[in-house]
């Protein structure tokens, strides 16, 4: 079983280089997409041993995630292990996902199965709840939390469902693969608030879900 972690980076300097020493312990390979950072994220990536891929402007975590499953597909890797770079997620549970990964095509980490979430903001977990719940009707499944990034793909299902959305991938990918058949589980794991930089839930993107809820369904119901 080849493993690859795909770690989606925007100005992450601070973080980046502890989060691949722990992750690069239960993979083969650790790839940071580095997503147009202006600090010093690429280059401590690469001292820490990591690949690096480039995007010389900012795409949002959707574009960078998607250039490391592109990465994963085209090495013929068996599974692609997602790890944010701010260093909310502790390495140390991969092993729980990839056990669970073997008998799934996406695992997802869940906040919602402990108490890790108790400490989101009010907008944060509206945005989660308004999400989680979309997905659910429109895809007939039973998840908790879809817009968790730290997750677990077969990579054989990522070339099937490589999703399109750069602002809510997951929403977009997590929906794809519920309405083609793939298997979805989870796993309960603690992810505190970040310590450092900014959350992409605030008011005025959950002001602006409704729309782009709309385009992402359309997407995947009626043209893919």
């Amino acid at each position: 079983m080849r493993t690859v972690a795909v770690v989606p980076a925007y100005n992450e300097a601070d973080t980046v280089g502890s989060v691949i020493d722990g992750t690069r312990e239960y993979v083969d390979e650790v790839v940071v997409v580095d997503d147009g950072s202006t600090d010093e994220t690429k280059q401590v990536a690469r001292e820490h041993g990591a690949r690096v891929l480039e995007h010389t402007f900012n795409t949002g975590v959707g574009g960078a995630v998607r250039t490391g499953y592109r990465y994963a597909i085209e090495a013929a890797y068996d599974f692609v292990v997602q790890v944010d770079a701010d260093g909310q997620h502790d390495p140390s549970q991969i092993p729980r996902l990839l056990s669970a990964a073997t008998e799934a095509d996406m695992v997802i980490g869940s906040r919602y199965l402990n108490e890790s979430h108790e400490e989101y903001s009010l907008v944060r977990t509206l945005g989660i709840q308004f999400f989680t719940g979309l997905v659910n009707t429109l895809g007939g499944i039973e998840i908790t939390d879809v817009t968790s990034g730290f997750r677990v793909y077969r990579v054989s299902m990522l070339a099937e469902i490589l999703h399109h959305s750069d602002k809510h991938w997951a929403v977009e990918q997590t929906l794809e693969a519920a309405k083609r058949g793939f298997t979805i589980t989870e796993v309960s794991t603690e992810i505190p608030t970040r310590e450092t930089g900014n959350s992409q839930f605030t008011l005025d993107t959950f002001v602006l879900y409704p729309l782009r809820m709309t385009d992402v369904a359309l997407r995947v119901l009626l043209f893919r």
